[in-house]
């Protein structure tokens, strides 16, 4: 099953829509939004995945599904939990910026509470104020999960997860070391993210989903040009059960919580950051890893960050190269 929110309102309009994501139905008798299905999703589940099936079999009113209509699936949610489970990322974008890993990172996970307010659209721009604040994206997977209890398990968290969806979780690199040298997290430096036209539940992905974590690769394209395509399910230290988990350690998660991958990001073939796509690697997720790679074999930091006029792409595609969750296309302008 794949749903959307259409524009409309501040939290959008629920459809459900085709596999092939050319037609879609609207769900407001079931549900007036997603938020609306998934704080009753054992019920409004089986109405939805039944409107899914009429509008495969095109028994039911469909109407053309077009992904610039449509607000991130969540338009806003009351939890927005980003993690960092892929260690290579972490151990990257430490380097650039002088700091060591610690030996913990590889077995706590890290996670950090985002706004979760306003959310951009996938076709929305990407505002920018400054561009000395480093604008940079970064290439995700998240699922959203129904509600959890307190202390899940990690085993028992792979029930919870309902939908799964791509990110563009927008980073100001240059405001970063400010906010952490504070200790008090992230804040100015992470403004809205945007999330795929479309969540699917976890069938819908086949073998590439193996409950907790999905093996696909990311298409990630700066004004057409590639950018990076690492596998999703390749160097995940932490897969989304382990991160829900310890999202859970002491609080609930209500029904509409999003956890976030954190950047997809994989080694090299000799253990190494990996290399860049231009030299036959996988690339990258985001700019800054490229930039400190770049720093490492040449010296310096060749790839600028995001200015206006700039336009970023992340997709995923299943084995017959058929989109899965539409795409995120952003394009920066700038805000005086």
């Amino acid at each position: 099953m794949k749903l959307a929110s259409l524009k409309g309102g501040r939290d959008g309009r629920l459809v459900v829509v085709s596999r092939d994501l050319t037609r879609a139905a609207l769900a407001g008798e079931i549900a007036p939004t997603l938020q609306a299905a998934l704080d009753n999703w054992a019920e409004t589940a089986p109405l939805l995945r039944s409107l899914a099936e009429r509008v495969e079999a095109e028994t039911t009113t469909t109407f053309r599904f077009r992904e610039r209509d449509c607000a991130s699936p969540l338009p806003r949610a009351y939890q927005w939990a980003d993690g960092s489970a892929y260690v290579n990322h972490v151990r990257l974008v430490r380097k650039a910026r002088g700091a060591e890993m610690p030996d913990s990172f590889l077995t706590d996970p890290l996670i950090y509470q985002g706004g979760s307010d306003a959310f951009l659209g996938p076709r929305d721009p990407i505002p920018l104020h400054d561009p000395a604040d480093g604008l940079d994206l970064e290439g995700e997977v998240a699922v959203i999960t129904d509600d959890v209890p307190l202390g899940v398990t990690p085993q028992a968290a792979r029930r919870h997860i309902v939908l799964v969806m791509l990110v563009n979780d927008i980073t100001l690199r240059e405001r970063v070391p400010g906010e952490l040298a504070k200790g008090f997290g992230f804040f100015q430096s992470k403004p809205s993210s945007a999330f795929s036209p479309v969540a699917v539940t976890p069938d819908e992905l086949g073998s590439a989903w193996d409950g907790a974590r999905l093996s696909l690769p990311l298409h990630v394209a700066i004004n057409g040009a590639p950018l990076g395509h690492p596998d999703a399910g390749a160097d995940m230290t932490f897969d989304f059960a382990d991160l829900i988990a310890h999202a859970a350690r002491t609080r609930p998660l209500s029904a509409g919580a999003i956890i976030g991958s954190g950047t997809v990001s994989n080694r090299g073939a000799d253990g190494g950051p990996g290399l860049p796509v231009t030299q036959g690697g996988l690339g990258y997720s985001c700019i800054a890893e490229q930039r400190t790679v770049e720093k490492l074999l040449g010296g310096e930091a060749r790839t600028p960050f995001l200015k206006p006029g700039d336009t970023i792409r992340i997709e995923m595609v299943d084995k017959d190269r058929h989109p899965i969750f539409g795409a995120i296309e952003q394009r920066v302008v700038p805000v005086v």
